[in-house]
């Protein structure tokens, strides 16, 4: 199951594979739900292909002017107006908070329904092996293409850098305004000034002792958990890490890859993972509240915990420097800043 979001009756919702069955299991919203999302599933590629680009002019037109009409709203507007159920709406807020901004903001519906068109499209996979080799492949990739790769150097000006034709740089603006002798046109250096970022998160590993003893069995089958109760809930969390304030209730996103890739761990032994958001650049670490979020769900997960590693905001920055203040979403992503990274331009680059 790619998704499944539980409730305090030790009942969940699940994002299945299939629309259907996902669509089923949802009451009396289920109808709803499958007129909204089935024609953005039957054409995820086409979708995907227009949506992942930089103000685009869409080759499917009329299909982006339908994704854009719902993809528009507000997560709490789409919710409110096409679910009645309050646990389809938490469902609904659980994936469109992936846009770390509160619920009510123009366009935050457009995560909720690509994350939705994804898990039913291809699913949620995760790599075999861990995430490492991913990497690993990528990297492999290019060396066979005659790159080298050099790390452990940090790049201050051009002059720290070999001779060539083109450089790419897959920095935020604020380190690209930091490499010294790129020449950049001053108007453009004023405007990726004016990028904004958004709020950190707090991350923790854990190595277990046994696979999680969630009480909702589905959350047993699910790759990735979503941890927030209601909308309003979920609302709230998002909106104090948003708004620079501690949050006692946090909204978790949380993922047990072990439980369908044993090859990454030893014989008997699980692992996971959970981020809550957090104020931009907090020092704090919170891993104490995630813990005490999932004990809710699943008591005794506590005792499970062998070893653990948690990174504050501050610290995940530290990790990567492009997660400014601790954002893994490299910059607010809001109306203004979604499609226009990292400027509003037709060649934003």
């Amino acid at each position: 199951i790619p998704l499944a979001h539980p409730f305090g009756d030790g009942e969940a919702l699940c994002l299945h594979r299939s629309l259907e069955a996902t669509a089923d299991a949802l009451g009396p919203d289920g109808r709803a739900y499958r007129e909204m999302l089935q024609p953005f599933v039957e054409n995820h590629e086409r979708l995907l292909s227009d949506v992942l680009k930089p103000l685009p002019i869409p080759e499917h037109p009329i299909l982006m002017a339908r994704f854009g009409l719902q993809a528009i709203r507000s997560a709490r507007n789409l919710a409110e107006a096409k679910f009645r159920g309050a646990r389809v709406r938490a469902l609904f807020a659980g994936l469109a908070a992936h846009a770390m901004i509160p619920l009510d903001q123009t366009a935050t519906a457009a995560f909720g329904i690509l994350l939705a068109v994804l898990a039913h499209g291809v699913g949620w996979p995760i790599v075999k092996g861990g995430s490492q080799k991913l990497a690993d492949a990528l990297a492999d990739c290019f060396r066979e293409k005659g790159g080298e790769i050099r790390t452990g150097t940090s790049v201050g000006s051009l002059g720290d850098l070999p001779g060539a034709d083109h450089y790419f740089f897959d920095v935020t603006p604020r380190q690209l305004l930091n490499i010294g002798g790129l020449d950049l046109a001053e108007g453009y250096r004023r405007r990726l000034s004016r990028f904004r970022y958004g709020p950190g998160v707090c991350k923790v590993d854990w190595a277990l002792s046994a696979p999680i003893p969630w009480k909702a069995e589905a959350c047993r089958k699910a790759g990735t958990v979503h941890l927030g109760g209601s909308f309003d809930e979920i609302d709230a969390a998002i909106r104090d890490a948003h708004e620079g304030r501690r949050c006692l209730s946090p909204y978790v996103v949380l993922a047990q890859p072990s439980l369908f890739d044993p090859s990454r761990v030893p014989d008997g032994r699980h692992t996971a993972w959970a981020y809550c958001h957090a104020p931009h650049g907090s020092g704090e670490d919170v891993a104490g509240l995630i813990e005490e979020r999932i004990e809710q769900h699943a008591p005794g997960f506590r005792g499970l915990i062998l070893t653990k590693s948690s990174l504050s905001p501050e610290a995940m920055e530290r990790h990567n420097p492009n997660y400014v203040g601790g954002g893994i979403n490299g910059g607010l992503q809001d109306l203004f800043q979604l499609y226009t990274r990292p400027v509003l331009s037709l060649f934003p680059y």
